[in-house]
């Protein structure tokens, strides 16, 4: 009743809450009633879709702006009550999935990336996501659901809730492999489910990364000293205010410095990026500031810039990848060859100690983690059937040769095995598919300068130019 008044008779309500009621007014005759129905319909589909995409919260329908706001736009419209709203998002949840249920069914295989993570309240949880091709050939993604997590997080009941969550979508029999993190874990639980594992590259090249830094004395006291900095000015409003009037004074951009996450490397090198973009205006708001925070020297600023230049084809890889819409398993080992070599160049140019074994560690790392990618079969045959790779993106030429001989007998196997179906129309796809690897990076110290090159060159010979080993 309530909600109809506000929606409909506002103006009543007013006078009631000021204790004076008018006269009833006689009902009119509704002659617009399915209109206005299907009005309401078309309305409350609209609110589901803002809660679901924007993430909003169910108590938003009794929030008195977002009232106001609604009745403003359209008066005759009753906004349902948070329990109705929240009915009305399931009901759209069980229809969605009831449809991407039908065409997992159209699916022949499928892959799986899971990740468990904890919140700020330390509650356990763990994420699951499916990856398949559709019928007309297109990648597709959906979220098979993220689950409480309240066990303890053994690879048994990993594997458990994984298992149940495969059934509960019908896909037990089409999971092909499986995308974790490292976690002992996670690769157990994928073993006991008779799933391939592959490890997630991003998180390995995170892993790589913090520990070069951590096995880098000179640069590690270097991030120190910078975290120190960088807290002072996040946590005190007279150094904010005076970093603020330097940068003002200096014609610089007010921006605020980022701090480290130690989860995510990344953030290390937003920190020391930002803070050598800021370095002058910080040295002199310190030099203003009554604090015992020691200024970073220019010694120190020369290490953060080359390790800076080390870094940063491991901060583009990183961003490519979290980027990518597409799939990424082919792209793997030439973003590994690439690595290789940008990190080669750049070490190449460091003049400080520090940084040069900085870079040692980079490539210790990048090949201790990521040299066998080459002899990782669905990986070497992924980056072999790209069209945009081919066999130019492997370092090794022989294991370029085979894969092509494991794809040439699981081609020769499916003829075999249909010689009576008749051979599907090849459909169009993308005539200028190098593109998609080059667009994002032109204007950066590309990435893939390198392997640009080598598809560029006029080929003369039948053997493929390889990446550097």
């Amino acid at each position: 009743m309530m909600r109809h008044l506000r929606s409909t008779h506002p103006a009543i309500l007013q006078c009631a809450e000021d204790g004076n009621i008018p006269p009833v007014p006689r009902p009119a005759t509704d002659t617009a009633g399915p209109s206005k129905q299907g009005r309401q319909r078309e309305l409350d589909e609209a609110l589901v879709d803002m809660v679901v995409k924007d993430l909003q919260p169910f108590t938003i329908v009794e929030d008195e702006g977002f009232m106001a706001f609604v009745n403003k736009l359209d008066p005759s419209y009753v906004l349902p009550s948070r329990k109705a709203l929240k009915t009305m998002v399931t009901e759209r949840y069980n229809i969605s999935k009831e449809k991407t249920m039908e065409d997992l069914k159209k699916a022949d295989f499928v892959s799986l990336t899971a990740d468990m993570w904890s919140s700020i309240n330390m509650d356990g949880y763990l994420g699951v996501t499916c990856h398949y091709i559709t019928p007309e050939a297109k990648l597709a993604t959906v979220v098979l659901g993220v689950r409480r997590f309240y066990q303890t997080h053994t690879a048994q009941h990993l594997m458990e809730a994984k298992a149940l969550l495969m059934a509960e979508w019908g896909i037990t029999t089409k999971v092909q492999c499986m995308v974790t993190d490292n976690a002992s874990n996670m690769i157990l639980s994928a073993q006991l489910l008779n799933l391939r594992h592959v490890p997630c590259f991003a998180h390995n090249l995170n892993l790589i990364v913090k520990k070069a830094l951590d096995q880098t004395p000179l640069i590690n006291e270097i991030r120190q000293k910078a975290r120190k900095i960088v807290g002072l000015f996040r946590s005190s409003c007279k150094a904010k205010d005076k970093l603020v009037e330097m940068q003002g004074l200096m014609g610089r951009p007010a921006l605020k410095l980022m701090q480290e996450v130690d989860t995510r490397w990344n953030s290390t090198y937003d920190m020391l990026q930002r803070l050598y973009e800021q370095r002058e205006p910080v040295g002199a708001a310190l030099s203003n500031l009554n604090s015992d925070t020691a200024p970073l020297t220019s010694f120190e600023y020369n290490i953060i810039q080359e390790s800076l230049s080390l870094l940063q084809p491991f901060k583009l890889a990183t961003t490519e990848l979290s980027e990518e819409q597409r799939v990424s398993a082919s792209k793997l080992i030439p973003l590994y060859r690439m690595l290789q070599h940008k990190l080669s160049q750049k070490k190449g140019q460091s003049a400080q100690e520090s940084t040069a074994q900085l870079g040692t560690h980079l490539q210790e790392g990048l090949h201790s983690r990521c040299g066998g990618y080459e002899s990782f079969r669905a990986l070497a045959l992924a980056t072999l059937l790209d069209p945009r790779f081919k066999n130019v993106g492997f370092g090794n030429p022989a294991k370029a040769q085979e894969a092509e001989k494991q794809i040439t007998l699981e081609c020769a196997s499916l003829m075999r095995s249909n010689t009576a179906t008749p051979e599907p129309q090849s459909t169009s796809g993308p005539s200028s598919s190098s593109s998609t690897t080059t667009s994002t990076t032109e204007t950066q110290d590309s990435l893939w300068k390198l392997f640009d090159s080598r598809i560029h060159v006029p080929r003369r010979y039948t053997v493929p130019q390889q990446m550097p080993q």
